[in-house]
C-alpha cells in the first residue's frame, strides 16, 4: 500500500486511520475485523485489488486469528524503532511515570502534556 517514503499525505492518512480505527474499536481491544479494516482503506480512499488485499491481510494476520492488531500494523507500515528513539521513549515514559507504578493514568499525562 504504502511505498517509499511516507510523505505529510501519508502521515496524514497513518494519523486519520489511527483515530478511524479507535473509533470502529468499540471494545477496545485493539484488534480490528477483516471487514472493518476494509472498509477503514476504503474510508481513505486507499483502494487495493481484491488479490492484494488477501496478501496484506494474511502478512498482518499473521497468527491467523481473523482480526488485525491496530499496532502490528502500525510496525509494518513504519517499522521498528530504532534504539535512539526507543531510549527517547523510555525516559518520556519514566517521566510521566513518576510514581513508578509502571502505567500512567491519563491525569498524569494531562499534567505533563499539552497537545496546543
Amino acid at each position: 500500500i504504502f511505498r517509499g517514503t511516507l510523505n505529510k499525505r501519508g502521515v496524514r492518512v497513518i494519523t486519520g486511520l489511527g483515530k478511524y480505527f479507535r473509533q470502529v474499536d468499540k471494545n477496545r481491544n485493539g484488534f480490528l475485523s477483516q471487514a472493518a479494516f476494509k472498509e477503514a482503506l476504503n474510508v481513505f480512499h486507499l483502494e487495493i485489488p481484491e488479490g492484494d488485499f488477501e496478501s496484506l491481510w494474511l502478512t498482518l494476520d499473521d497468527s491467523k486469528s481473523d482480526k488485525v492488531d491496530y499496532g502490528e500494523f502500525i510496525r509494518a507500515i513504519f517499522g521498528e524503532m530504532n534504539e535512539y528513539r526507543k531510549a527517547f521513549v523510555r525516559k518520556a515514559y519514566m517521566k510521566l511515570d513518576f510514581n513508578k507504578t509502571g502505567s500512567v493514568p491519563m491525569v498524569d499525562v494531562r499534567k505533563c502534556y499539552c497537545a496546543k
